[in-house]
């Protein structure tokens, strides 16, 4: 087993530094930090590089995050960073530009060569981009008022008023989930397909208003949504606008290291078994890189578990190259014996 020790590469002074590590994490966010701590608790020598751009900036609070609710993100993360360092993770501050190698033997690029760190086993917490819909104003309140998940901002959006801007299929289910925080939502078509018959009746049923036209503009003060403007001019007051993102994750270092990124109806992921292993050994995936829909603690425990395998992989790696060299010895002995057997019947003609 590898003690924790902290790397000794002093990358300030060497911009070419290389780091070893038993493990390297990419990615610093809450899976990837819970990776790193079940890594760093376990006494492995753990390397975290963070490019320091989560994707939860933009809330104000975080929310289904038990004994933590409402905290700020970037709180949440400092906390992480600290008790991650406590356990004798090295966090590295930069960008993973390139990956190569494979088992035992993998090599991760930082910052376009400023710095490699080689590692037996890698486990991508890269995340994703939200792919938001092209409208002027989405973006300014992005992650304010503007949002995607009932469960992490619905109970702050309760009884406003609240549009729901169809981009695919996924419109009537959104407006399902958000009808229940609040009588006052409305459908607005945009690019979503016509509801089928069924799901104009369960539009009806529910009392939600239908806008077919398409938006051209969110009114925005600040971060805050005052209206939805359609073609024409015409503008809805709303309080909140829901939007259906396409979850693109940052898979260019899986397929760097021979993996291919899965295709789903809502982006790209990274597919992996129920504690992170992917189809590259030695390759684990933690977060939303695997499970675009993963909320803070889903996106913690996948990293725990993920680090957890990681480890249990090293330390059966371990084990048999322990057994190996105890028995080695006498495998030599045997092979010697055996030699000078074979070299005696030559000699006597046998």
């Amino acid at each position: 087993m590898s003690p924790n020790a902290t790397a000794t590469a002093d990358t300030t002074l060497n911009p070419t530094a290389r780091l070893s590590a038993d493990a390297v994490v990419v990615g610093g966010g809450a899976a990837g930090l819970a990776a790193a701590i079940a890594l760093g608790r376990s006494r492995r020598n753990v390397v975290l590089i963070d490019a320091g751009e989560p994707r939860n900036a933009p809330s104000a609070g975080a929310h289904n995050v038990l004994g933590h609710e409402g905290i700020s993100p970037l709180e949440l993360l400092a906390r992480g960073r600290a008790e991650a360092e406590g356990y004798g993770v090295r966090i590295i501050p930069g960008r993973a530009t390139g990956a190569s190698g494979a088992l035992d033997a993998f090599t991760i690029e930082v910052d376009g060569g400023a710095l490699h760190v080689d590692a037996r086993r890698v486990i991508l917490a890269t995340g994703l981009v939200d792919d938001l819909p092209d409208v002027p104003g989405v973006r300014e309140a992005w992650g304010h008022s503007v949002l995607h998940c009932p469960f992490c901002h619905g109970w702050e959006m309760r009884d406003k008023r609240i549009a729901v801007l169809g981009r695919n299929e996924n419109a009537v289910h959104q407006v399902m989930l958000f009808r229940q925080l609040s009588e006052r939502v409305t459908l607005f078509l945009h690019d979503a397909p016509e509801p089928t018959d069924e799901q104009w009746e369960q539009l009806a049923a529910l009392g939600v208003g239908v806008v077919t036209p398409r938006v051209e503009r969110v009114v925005v003060a600040g971060s805050q949504v005052t209206a939805v403007e359609i073609e024409g001019g015409r503008p809805f007051v709303v309080d909140a606008v829901v939007v259906a993102p396409r979850f693109i994750a940052s898979t260019s270092l899986y397929e760097a290291l021979g993996g291919e990124r899965t295709i789903t109806p809502f982006g790209e992921q990274v597919t992996a078994e129920g504690r992170g292993a992917t189809a590259i050994p030695g390759v684990y995936v933690a977060g939303n890189a695997g499970d675009p829909m993963a909320m803070i603690a889903g996106a913690a425990a996948s990293g725990v578990m993920a680090g957890a395998a990681a480890h249990g992989d090293l330390a059966a790696a371990d084990l048999a190259a322990l057994v190996h060299a105890r028995t080695r010895p006498f495998s030599a002995a045997m092979e010697a014996a055996n030699s000078a057997a074979v070299l005696g019947d030559r000699i006597h003609g046998v």
